[in-house]
């Protein structure tokens, strides 16, 4: 047996995660001076002028290691979210959590973990690479949540239901009352880990995320992120807000110093920055409106969201699909987000830029629309 033949059977099998397309990526592959990146949520505003600030500063201190377990940051996130510091986990990005609690909460070859489908890939790659069986079920025709189909799939043996919501690609939220009866209905042994990486852009968040009830449902884990509403998508920065005896098995298990100084400092900085966030939320608003508007002109299907980001379908006379669409936008400097990985071959995914983006976005895709 070669060195080769010893790999878990199921490495060879994986499908790699697919990140959108760089900026420079594109302004190599074709000579352009200018590129509008609307695929991957970005924070159409960049990075906060305070965040800015503090790394500069602090830049010195990239030689350290970060104090065992960010408990600066942990601090500043219980007192901005009001929550225990002990239910706080922080990681290299939200995905680090999630690969905790696949690790921590399912066993391999026993346990299964349910999710519907389209979801977020992360989810179905580490229960795959952890060993453990990944059950979907499929959305409804409009992107809202079966939850009668999903339950059907939870046994005594299901040890983690998956939802994201605002839900990605679509950007759809199921109200708190719809929550709180799937979270009573799971088998007693399920963790219900709600995704939340998009909750900041929600405006009446206490009617879609249970959060601020937490201690009313033992069995939910909440898990958010820095790099949509607060600009920090390169710092790989995220939380989760466990039950306090997971949230301790987590920490127990955890590579140490995944979240690097820098990252700390800038997440504590972030949250600081309420300015940044009211006009991040100002400009996401404002851009969500005027797209939907001008895109339903054009003849695209646009689907209600309340993320940062819309789903759209193609005009029904286009002359083109989805993915022929993309790519023009593509030799016009324009990067969006085809969604055949998502079996939706007529869809796409476009971030909400700031004005200037979302007029160019809007002009070029009128004139490729109009003449190829």
């Amino acid at each position: 047996m070669g060195l080769k033949d010893t790999v878990l059977p199921q490495i060879p099998n994986f499908e790699a995660y697919t990140p959108g397309l760089a900026v420079d990526e594109i302004r190599d592959k074709y000579g352009l001076a200018d590129v509008i990146k609307l695929a991957s949520n970005e924070n159409p505003l960049g990075t906060s002028p305070v965040v800015q600030r503090a790394l500069t500063r602090n830049a010195d201190m990239a030689f350290r290691y970060a104090q065992a377990g960010t408990p600066k940051l942990n601090a500043a996130i219980a007192k901005k979210i009001g929550v225990p510091e002990q239910c706080v986990v922080t990681g290299n990005g939200s995905d680090e959590i999630i690969d905790l609690l696949v690790r921590v909460k399912a066993r391999p070859g026993v346990d299964n973990i349910i999710a519907f489908d389209p979801c977020f890939s992360v989810y179905k790659l580490q229960a795959k690479l952890c060993g453990v069986e990944f059950r979907q079920t499929k959305l409804n025709s409009d992107f809202s949540f079966d939850w009668d189909a999903l339950l059907k799939l939870a046994d005594e043996n299901t040890a983690l239901c998956f939802v994201t919501t605002p839900d990605n690609p679509s950007g759809y939220a199921p109200r708190v009352e719809e929550l709180e009866t799937l979270a009573k209905r799971l088998p007693e042994q399920c963790l219900l880990v709600i995704d939340e990486a998009y909750m900041d852009f929600v405006e009446d968040q206490d009617a879609y995320s249970l959060l601020s009830r937490r201690e009313e449902f033992p069995n939910i884990a909440f898990l958010r992120t820095f790099s949509k509403m607060y600009g920090l998508a390169g710092m790989r920065l995220g939380y989760g807000v466990l039950p306090e005896w997971l949230a301790d098995y987590c920490l127990r298990v955890k590579l140490p110093f995944s979240v690097n100084i820098l990252a700390e400092i800038a997440g504590i900085a972030a949250l600081s920055d309420t300015t940044f966030v009211e006009e991040t939320m100002r400009v996401v608003t404002t851009g969500r409106e005027y797209l939907t508007e001008q895109l339903k002109k054009m003849g695209f299907v646009v689907w209600p969201s309340k993320a940062n980001f819309l789903l759209v379908d193609m005009p029904a006379d286009a002359p083109f699909g989805a993915k022929e669409f993309v790519e023009k936008m593509l030799r016009c400097g324009i990067i969006l987000r085809p969604l055949g990985s998502y079996n939706l071959p007529r869809s796409l995914r476009i971030t909400i830029g700031n004005e200037r983006e979302n007029n160019v976005f809007i002009e070029t895709a009128r004139e490729i629309l109009a003449h190829g």
